[in-house]
């Protein structure tokens, strides 16, 4: 017998919620809902591959009584897919137990077209005929607008995060939770891995007074949760205007696992976000984004090849000298196909992670900046002072520009992840 929309909340379902929800709708009759396996602990492992079930799997599994007599939108990718690599919008759509009627699109878009700081605009999805609904750079009245005009009764969100702040798809699940509260809609949220663990928050919490779309509150760089723990942080902390929030929960999952531990295709959830390697280090090399030094954009390995004209081999010397924990420096070069330095012969270094267990991206990040700007003597940082928006605060960039080297400009931020642990401890789901 399925899952009940009660025995999936008790499971791991909306303990987030912060407005009075209307009765659970009963379940479809087990004619036909689909047969589930009985809800999986957290810390259950079941044997070979595929052993993590994501929140979709799992709604999907019971029939989608969570969703029954509703007419449902959906705020999705190309990374919202099955454990077999079906999109979810082919799936529900061609489920006669769900109303699938709206799709919306992030940064990037629904299909995943779009670069970075792009969308694919309003249009009808050709495989399904679904209208697609463009969501970037909307939010407040005029994100909820659009689930209005919509005619949605539900928003689901299923896009696989990479656990970085200033990834905009958390913000996206922060602005549409936002919305459906003005929107009066219900709101429910699939859980997916974090690809680099859930283990610990790690790096600088933003400051309010620097908030943009890659931070919209004070997080810590690296936040070391899942999209459903985020939401239930964000409906309790922070949004002012309570939302009729419901989570569906992974089952198998750990928060020691990296993706590839989970045994579930990895879609690349950005165009220069190819491999969980790449989600690996991005949340400390991002921060390259803020410099006049090329990130890797236009190359294969993008956030792990870093560089510029006019770097040379000092630049990996120094970085390698620093003996951070887990990783080492290759000196590289390389002609990036697009984005800073295209065409052009740049050299720099590339990142070889050799432990993940002990890896720190963002105390690498630090330590890259650091060793950068003191042996390259073109180092700059953008004009705009882009940093500032990715780190949270002006601190990191006055500090290494002040000659602070990495145990200084880690340890400013110390008390304020202190301060984010101790709430974020509070909405975690998983052991």
């Amino acid at each position: 017998m399925g899952l009940t929309r009660r025995s999936l909340l008790a499971a791991g379902g909306a303990l987030g919620a912060v407005a009075a929800t209307a009765p659970a709708a009963p379940a479809a009759p087990a004619a036909t809902a689909a047969p589930a396996a009985p809800a999986v602990p957290a810390t259950d492992r079941p044997p070979g591959r595929g052993r993590v079930r994501t929140g979709f799997d799992r709604l999907a599994a019971d029939g989608y009584a969570l969703l029954a007599g509703e007419r449902v939108g959906i705020v999705t990718n190309p990374t919202g897919i099955t454990a077999d690599a079906r999109h979810v919008v082919d799936v529900m759509h061609a489920d006669d137990r769900v109303e699938l009627t709206a799709v919306f699109g992030p940064e990037h878009g629904f299909r995943g077209t779009a670069q970075a700081g792009g969308s694919e605009g309003r249009y009808d999805d050709p495989a399904t005929g679904l209208p697609v609904h463009d969501t970037y750079l909307k939010s407040g009245q005029p994100l909820a607008d659009v689930f209005t005009a919509s005619g949605v009764d539900t928003v689901v969100f299923d896009i696989q995060d990479v656990g970085a702040r200033f990834y905009t798809y958390i913000w996206t699940l922060y602005d549409c939770m936002a919305a459906a509260a003005l929107a009066g809609r219900r709101f429910v949220v699939l859980d997916r891995p974090n690809p680099v663990t859930g283990r610990a928050a790690l790096g600088p919490v933003l400051d309010r007074a620097f908030a943009t779309f890659v931070g919209r509150e004070p997080i810590a760089q690296a936040h070391g949760m899942t999209v459903a723990e985020l939401a239930r942080l964000f409906a309790a902390e922070f949004l002012t205007s309570p939302v009729d929030l419901e989570t569906v929960r992974m089952a198998g999952w750990r928060r020691t696992d990296f993706f590839d531990a989970c045994g579930l295709p990895w879609v690349p959830p950005s165009p220069n976000m190819p491999t969980p390697e790449t989600a690996l280090v991005y949340s400390g090399t991002c921060l390259f984004e803020g410099t006049n030094l090329s990130e890797g954009r236009g190359t294969t390995r993008p956030f792990e090849l870093l560089g510029a004209e006019g770097v040379d081999r000092r630049w990996a010397e120094a970085a390698n000298a620093l003996g951070l924990p887990g990783v080492r420096f290759r000196e590289a070069y390389f002609a990036p196909t697009f984005s800073k330095f295209q065409g052009r012969t740049v050299g720099g270094v590339q990142l070889h992670v050799h432990d993940r267990e002990s890896f720190d991206p963002v105390r690498t990040g630090i330590g890259l900046l650091v060793t950068a700007r003191a042996s390259w003597s073109g180092f700059a940082w953008r004009p705009d002072h882009w940093i500032d928006k990715l780190t949270g605060s002006a601190r990191v960039r006055t500090l290494i520009d002040a000659g602070a080297g990495v145990d200084e400009v880690t340890g400013a931020w110390e008390a304020d992840l202190g301060a984010f642990r101790a709430v974020r401890k509070e909405h975690l789901l998983y052991r």
